[in-house]
């Protein structure tokens, strides 16, 4: 069930959170060994929120998110309850405190299910680590889910929880959301608050690093930033709370939409079955009366070029920010990581402050076309296949690629700030999910929550893997 609909049984009194958190726990008890997707269970409190919220539903004092399970990803802090960063470093360690999205989810009522895979420090947009492994996809466990909040996303698929929380610094919601087929929803920059590390909230900003919902619906993930959104006094870039609730306003039954697009941003080589579903998706847009138009996405860079500057500036932050954990932990730490440390070491101020020059022009690029356009879109990723162990897809088209980076068209918006989402809107002939970028205004949270909603009531995609992801056998609908 959706959490809409759950929210309505409890309502009617028809279901008991108690027995929905029951239901959900034998489920994973049963698949999670295969999927490897919660890595810390919360049942004790669990059970005991779920008492409460029924005891709520019962004299009708029930808050927004009343009895609705909730994963959380494990670089986010729960307090009391393992949070690892999914590293061998902080394999045993249990926060203080819990960071602002998930105290305003518990205060909403809602039931903290457990921790989700994620790779060491969300470093990369694949999930496996060497603490607990990699997670696998629902759709095909041979397939991987992408990262770093892969196993959110794949909770939401499995049908674990309906909703999750996962963050955002170069796609880290909206990679794993098209592979897993869920809709996941970065914010803009500041919408939700990023005080996950007290200790280093000015870090969000390069890039830009947003919290944000991942559901089975639309609607849901509206319910759930509803609850996460506006200010705080522990995030000095957060912003006040929206006066109009998203969840409202996808009442409003919006109809019209300037939709500009792109395939590739002019630098990727987007694999020919995504690059048809991509197309076909514009087409029946059209059929619904939108205006659709090739936008003028100039990156001004080719794919190598802006691969080079996009890891140098995530991986100059990281290496400052891992001294310590080199000098006390190196032989802890996966290689991976180890190696965007390295990449990211001996830079200079004068190089560091020169980085904005590009952003500087990639936020007036995209201004621009937000200007002509009420939402870009673009497939969210040029690949969908890869080993669930591996580091990415080798290749696309039969050509070689780079499997850190060349298949994920996600990191520009983490540059500039937009909103921006992943919706689904098919299925590859090997029964993989397909997502849909869409890139918003600065702000206009709403009209990219309203355009997901138009989308996806007419594309009619399921995105819930039933009973027969247990046995590994792909859903075709």
């Amino acid at each position: 069930m959706t959490a809409e609909e759950l929210l309505q049984n409890y309502q009617s009194m028809t279901l008991s959170p108690v027995e929905v958190v029951r239901s959900l726990f034998d489920r994973i008890d049963r698949m999670n060994p295969e999927l490897n997707i919660f890595v810390t269970l919360n049942k004790r409190d669990a059970f005991k929120s779920a008492e409460e919220s029924e005891q709520r539903a019962r004299s009708g004092n029930m808050r927004p998110l009343e009895g609705v399970p909730v994963a959380i990803k494990d670089l986010t802090n729960t307090r009391g309850l393992r949070t690892t960063y999914g590293s061998l470093v902080y394999k045993d360690h249990i926060p203080k405190y819990d960071a602002t999205i998930v105290r305003r989810l518990k205060a909403a009522g809602a039931i903290i299910m457990g921790k989700t895979n994620t790779p060491e420090f969300g470093h990369k947009g694949t999930t496996n680590n060497r603490l607990f492994g990699a997670t696998r996809n629902p759709w095909d466990p041979s397939n991987g889910t992408g990262g770093s909040s892969g196993g959110s996303a794949a909770a939401v698929t499995a049908g674990f929880s309906p909703i999750a929380e996962g963050g955002d610094g170069g796609g880290s919601i909206r990679i794993p959301s098209s592979l897993c087929g869920v809709f996941g929803f970065k914010p803009s920059f500041g919408r939700v608050p990023g005080d996950n590390h007290l200790d280093s909230v000015f870090s969000n900003t390069v890039p830009f690093v947003s919290h944000g919902p991942m559901a089975r619906t639309v609607s849901d993930a509206a319910l759930m930033f509803d609850v996460i959104q506006g200010e705080a006094a522990t995030d000095p870039f957060s912003l006040d709370r929206m006066e109009q609730l998203v969840y409202q306003s996808l009442k409003q039954n919006r109809e019209q939409f300037h939709i500009g697009y792109t395939l590739d941003f002019g630098m990727y080589d987007v694999d020919s079955e995504i690059r048809e579903i991509f197309f076909r998706t514009l087409d029946k847009f059209r059929e619904w009366g939108a205006v659709v138009e090739p936008a003028e996405i100039r990156m001004n860079k080719d794919l190598r070029g802006y691969v080079r500057y996009f890891n140098r500036l995530w991986m100059i932050g990281l290496a400052v920010s891992s001294k310590t954990l080199m000098a006390k932990h190196r032989e802890e730490l996966s290689g991976s990581l180890i190696s965007m440390i390295r990449r990211g070491e001996n830079a200079s101020a004068e190089e560091y402050i020169k980085f904005n020059d590009y952003r500087t022009y990639l936020w007036h690029m995209f201004q621009g076309q937000l200007a002509k356009f009420d939402v870009l879109v673009s497939p969210t990723l040029a690949a969908c296949r890869y080993n669930f162990n591996a580091e990415g897809p080798e290749q696309i088209n039969g050509h070689p690629i780079d499997p850190e980076s060349d298949w994920m068209m996600t990191s520009p918006i983490n540059l500039t700030g937009q909103p921006a989402c992943s919706l689904p809107i098919g299925f590859t002939s090997s029964g993989l999910p397909v997502g849909m970028q869409g890139i918003g205004r600065r702000l206009d949270d709403i009209g990219l929550f309203q355009f997901a909603k138009w989308a996806e009531t007419r594309l009619h995609i399921p995105s819930l893997v039933r009973d027969n992801a247990e046995t590994g056998k792909r859903i075709k609908e």
